[in-house]
């Protein structure tokens, strides 16, 4: 599936799920972190916190390409789901910054006690494996 229109389940899968991986890459040297996120339809993008002063978030200045993935755990082969991801991570402002901040606090509202860093990374390219599909069935999306 290519375009726009995203499957809805890949949009549930998200929504499901509170913890992704994030990688980024600066003078060919791969890092990842794991960091709680929240998934905004309208915008298709993932919004999280993390402080400029860790490696990833550093790292997001320079080269704010990034991947990553999102996974449900399980030891049943059939069972399997996972998404991988590819997108342009950046600190949101303006209107988006009060979309993502009002989305990010209403899942976990502990966060408006801490003095948090917003990131959002605008997706680009989502492959979502489902073998309740079928072993290895994937659901792919492409920006445009």
């Amino acid at each position: 599936m290519d375009g726009k229109i995203i499957d809805s389940r890949i949009v549930k899968f998200f929504r499901k799920h509170h913890v992704l991986t994030i990688a980024t890459t600066v003078n060919n040297e791969p890092w990842c972190a794991n960091c709680f996120y929240v998934y905004l339809e309208e915008e298709n993008s993932v919004v999280f916190t993390t402080g400029g002063d860790t490696r990833h978030g550093k790292e997001f200045i320079e080269n704010p390409f990034v991947a990553g993935s999102v996974v449900l755990e399980t030891m049943i082969i059939g069972k399997i789901r996972g998404i991988q991801f590819q997108g342009m991570v950046s600190e949101p402002e303006g209107d988006l910054l009060a979309r993502a901040k009002s989305g990010y606090l209403k899942r976990f509202p502990v966060a408006a006690l801490m003095d948090t860093r917003l990131w959002i990374v605008k997706l680009t390219h989502i492959k979502m494996t489902d073998n309740r599909l079928g072993f290895g069935k994937k659901l792919i999306w492409k920006s445009d």
